[in-house]
């Protein structure tokens, strides 16, 4: 059977707010927007990638009505994957490692995806991201009818946000001054800086990078966040992607979650606090009257037992959280 992916949930995606960061950045010379992500029905920007790599599959004839989606991600493409397939009456499968949080996974198998955990890390670079993608291409050689929408070297991911994401933000903002953007698979800052160059914007774009990611430069080593850095360069990445890198630790991420709430009242995820926290590092160095956009990729419910929790936090990061705003 011929599948299409128009209409119902689909329809959904995309034409997300942007919210000007008046408390926050109240004595900043410059203007912060935030492009509310978490606002998309599957909960994070993925719903874009995942609608523009399953729909441009689809009309390729990869995918019918007997594939199997199959995907590594951290959580959120996930629950956007699981979405999608599920309005298609499509089996997917997710492979996850241990930091994909429980609320990740119940909202998976509640579209009715299935959870392929990885328990150990890849032995050769103690990284888990390696281990997921072995597995995902062991299910592809096990199922013949698998199809791997493999957000780490899809064009289409990048696509997704060239023809949504930012050009949702320069409908409204214009030819911003700079563009905040946490990295991963990096299809969201690849698809940005396309649209941005083919219009020569001056827009300077700062890739936001984890503490213990390599895209970067940086030196591997343990993240407690899922969804910000990875454990290897993706395809999608490009030395010219961004004009500015910056890494953040969890304790950053906790920060700028923190103050989010408090001066915003916004409960977002851990990334979107990672952004917030490389906008302060940055701001002494954002000229005058400069408009910034600040991508915020999802929402804080998922985060309960991990950002939101004063006890986790003590425990796991050791923070003092009277020094945290709003803790």
């Amino acid at each position: 059977m011929k599948l299409t992916l128009d209409g119902g949930i689909s329809d959904a995606i995309g034409g997300t707010p942007l919210v000007r960061l008046r408390q926050l950045f109240r004595d900043a010379p410059f203007e912060v927007y935030g492009k509310l992500e978490w606002m998309n029905p599957g909960g994070s920007a993925k719903d874009r990638p995942a609608l523009f790599m399953i729909r441009k599959a689809i009309e390729r004839g990869e995918l019918d009505s007997g594939s199997i989606v199959v995907e590594s991600s951290s959580g959120n493409l996930a629950i956007s994957l699981a979405q999608l397939c599920r309005y298609l009456g499509l089996r997917f499968i997710c492979v996850v490692d241990p930091r994909t949080t429980e609320q990740h996974l119940r909202i998976i198998r509640s579209f009715g995806g299935e959870i392929d955990l990885v328990s150990q890390p890849d032995p050769q670079t103690g990284e888990f991201l390696p281990a997921r993608i072995n597995r995902v291409k062991e299910l592809l050689r096990q199922l013949p009818k698998a199809f791997w929408t493999n957000q780490y070297g899809n064009p289409d991911n990048a696509l997704a946000h060239a023809e949504t994401t930012m050009h949702e933000i320069g409908e409204r903002l214009g030819p911003i001054e700079y563009l905040f953007c946490g990295v991963s698979s990096c299809g969201t800052i690849r698809g940005c800086m396309d649209y941005v160059r083919s219009r020569n914007w001056p827009t300077k774009i700062v890739a936001v990078d984890a503490e213990g990611s390599i895209i970067f430069g940086g030196a591997t080593g343990p993240r407690k966040f899922p969804g910000l850095g990875a454990a290897r360069v993706p395809e999608l990445y490009r030395d010219d992607i961004a004009d500015a890198a910056v890494h953040v630790s969890d304790a950053d991420c906790v920060r700028g979650c923190r103050e989010l709430v408090r001066y915003e009242a916004i409960l977002a995820g851990a990334s979107s606090g990672g952004v917030i926290a490389a906008i302060q590092r940055m701001a002494s160095g954002i000229p005058d009257g400069a408009v910034c956009a600040a991508i915020m990729p999802d929402r804080g419910e998922r985060y309960l037992d991990t950002v939101y929790n004063d006890e986790w936090v003590r425990r796991e990061l050791g923070l003092d959280l009277s020094s945290l705003q709003g803790g």
